[in-house]
């Protein structure tokens, strides 16, 4: 097991020297495929009105759809996780990327709407399963410093591409209809798959725990690749049964060694703020227009929370290397639970540039929440389950996301404006709860990840 320390030891030295323009590559690389994500991902909602015309249906007919979608995010979120710590992060990579290409062409040349929601909800396994693999490799190709930027910058490639899906959607429909959306979202994805097959290497940490010679030489030409100076790696004592000795990435691991109570709490944070966070982003659009404002200036507020989101991110990648991970959520939640307070007085009286402001904030204090807990995984886990672990937790993001999107419109109902936005205080204190019970690893730039610290 010596060699195995070795081995982690001269990746991650090589790794941490600086970013090469290799490492820049790959970067890059997971960027493309959570762009091309977040625009499939949206592609319904970019759609809706031109299908629901098209099929000449009811708003409601296309609930299961928009379901569809988040339901195969939650399952690939959990099941391709967990694959690509097995397979490796290259080939379920190529897999989910695959999936959600060819399901999002496919859908251009659907007959019927039975036929979208199976698709979508294919779709939905590749888009969910590519998010925690790509977020691992990209990590992982990244030293230690900037770990948390480079993280979050990928990570909002998946608002950023939907950005990108509106605004091109705005001039796409006139000319080519609905089903152009679906051809672009298909068919450029298929071209980067096909620079992927090439280009896009294997984890070196996932390729270090392979006995294989040829999984040495490719860590040793991959290393040489990023080192300015040549690397010997192959010459290190590789033992004979070094895969058996290798523990293998389960689920049981996410609550053993200390891990339990860092589990639960990400967990639970993850799904209880995704349900507010789904409730505000499904809903708003259509709660402010029921409080008076104008339908062609009622989208602009999903415009501006994502636009805010993404805004928000660049200072939390900065700070969140540096700080404490579960006190920059501590502050979240609770600026949150400001912001929904203000929304509930504020909404039935129509001062719409407060409003917007309030709405601007929540990119903050409702989803920046993701940015910090993405980070936060890839600080409290190892390697061999750092991918399950972003899964999993991911995965008990979406199925918030289901509930949150589905309940939105029975507070509405039952509450009117005002009630929907005090209800979502309710989920926000809940993960101001969970996020108590994290164990999280912080680590000094050059240090390894074992400083265990409690949140307070």
């Amino acid at each position: 097991m010596e060699s195995i320390s070795n081995e982690k030891s001269l990746i991650k030295q090589v790794i941490d020297q600086r970013i090469s323009r290799y490492q820049w590559m790959v970067i890059l690389l997971c960027f493309a495929i959570a762009l091309f994500d977040g625009f499939d991902t949206q592609a319904v909602a970019f759609t809706a009105p031109a299908l629901l015309e098209h099929f000449n249906l009811q708003a409601g007919a296309l609930a299961p759809i928009l379901t569809a979608g988040i339901v195969g995010m939650t399952i690939g979120a959990m099941l391709l996780g967990l694959l690509g710590d097995k397979l490796g992060r290259r080939k379920t990579l190529l897999f989910c990327t695959a999936i959600f290409s060819i399901a999002t062409l496919c859908t251009a040349f659907v007959t019927n709407i039975e036929q979208i929601f199976i698709l979508r909800l294919i779709a939905g396994l590749g888009m969910g399963g590519a998010t925690p693999v790509l977020l691992a490799l990209a990590a992982e190709y990244s030293p230690q410093r900037y770990k948390g930027t480079v993280t979050t910058c990928v990570l909002l490639a998946l608002p950023a591409g939907a950005m990108c899906g509106g605004l091109l959607a705005a001039k796409i429909l006139p000319i080519l209809g609905w089903q152009g959306i679906y051809l672009i979202g298909g068919v450029l994805p298929l071209i980067l798959l096909f620079i992927l097959y090439f280009l896009l290497p294997e984890s070196l940490e996932y390729l270090a725990q392979n006995s294989k010679a040829t999984s040495h030489a490719t860590i040793q030409r991959i290393l040489n690749k990023i080192s300015p100076q040549p690397v010997d790696f192959i010459s290190i004592d590789q033992p004979k049964n070094l895969a058996n000795q290798v523990e293998k990435a389960k689920l049981a691991v996410l609550f053993q060694n200390g891990l339990a109570r860092t589990t639960l709490g990400v967990w639970g944070t993850y799904f209880f703020n995704w349900i507010a966070w789904f409730m505000l982003l499904s809903w708003l659009p259509t709660i402010l227009k029921q409080a008076g404002l104008a339908a062609d200036q009622a989208p602009y507020a999903s415009v501006t929370v994502n636009a805010a989101f993404i805004v928000f991110a660049l200072p939390l990648a900065y700070w969140l290397p540096k700080l404490n991970t579960a006190k920059i959520l501590t502050f979240m939640l609770i600026t949150g639970l400001a912001i929904v307070l203000g929304l509930g007085l504020l909404i039935e009286t129509q001062q719409w540039a407060y409003i917007f402001i309030l709405i601007a904030l929540a990119g903050f204090g409702i989803g920046g929440q993701q940015l910090a807990l993405n980070y936060l995984v890839v600080a409290a886990y190892p390697t061999t389950v750092r991918a399950t672990a972003t899964g999993w937790a991911i995965g008990m993001g979406r199925m918030g996301a289901i509930i949150g999107s589905a309940i939105g419109g029975l507070i509405l109902n039952s509450y009117g404006v005002t009630g929907y936005f005090f209800a979502l205080g309710g989920p926000l204190i809940l993960a101001l709860f969970c996020v108590s019970l994290i164990k999280y690893q912080q680590s000094k730039p050059n240090q390894d990840l074992n400083i265990v610290q409690t949140a307070d």
